[in-house]
């Protein structure tokens, strides 16, 4: 195929195309694009020796997919797997109707606007003939929230219950 010819079928959802495209950046970088196309959705699987970037190929497959502007592609998932292994290392799906700004938009605008409730339940159980305590099943409970929702911004306590070693605490954002 020519170059033309691939970019005309690869505009029009060819797989083998746009595979074609794909590995055509890919390849000296020792990677293998495999693409398939079912009910508006592109799945591509991306091997290597050692497990492919995550970080470094979802931008240029996403770029590249956004470029091409082929309309019957709605949704793209996105594998990343090591050769010879059975199952992906990391997947990734994002929706090529929404540009990724207007996209990170929409979620910063659903998290502001929508509180949306966290519950993290923690079960101790320990042996009493070790010397652990309720006090120290608290401690222990409360250390681990605190590790857990240190992670978490503009959250505030909605809920804290600690009994018999037990610790749930609901969050709202």
């Amino acid at each position: 195929m020519t170059q033309p010819n691939i970019l005309k079928l690869a505009k029009q959802g060819d797989t083998q195309a746009i595979a074609s495209l794909m590995n055509r950046h890919l390849h000296p970088k020792g990677i293998t694009a495999k693409v398939t196309f079912k009910d508006a959705c592109l799945e591509v699987i991306l091997e290597s020796a050692q497990v492919p970037s995550q970080q470094i190929l979802i931008p240029f497959i996403h770029k590249g997919l956004t470029a091409l502007g082929a309309t019957s592609i709605e949704i793209v998932q996105v594998y990343g797997q090591q050769t010879g292994k059975e199952f992906p290392a990391w997947s990734k799906e994002f929706n090529l109707g929404i540009a990724e700004a207007e996209l990170e938009a929409v979620n910063d605008e659903d998290s502001s606007s929508n509180p949306q409730p966290l519950t993290i339940c923690i079960n101790l159980s320990g042996d009493s003939a070790q010397g652990l305590t309720s006090q120290d099943f608290e401690m222990i409970a409360n250390q681990i929230s605190a590790d857990i929702l240190s992670s978490c911004s503009d959250v505030f306590i909605q809920k804290v219950s600690i009994s018999n070693g037990s610790s749930v605490i609901t969050k709202e954002r």
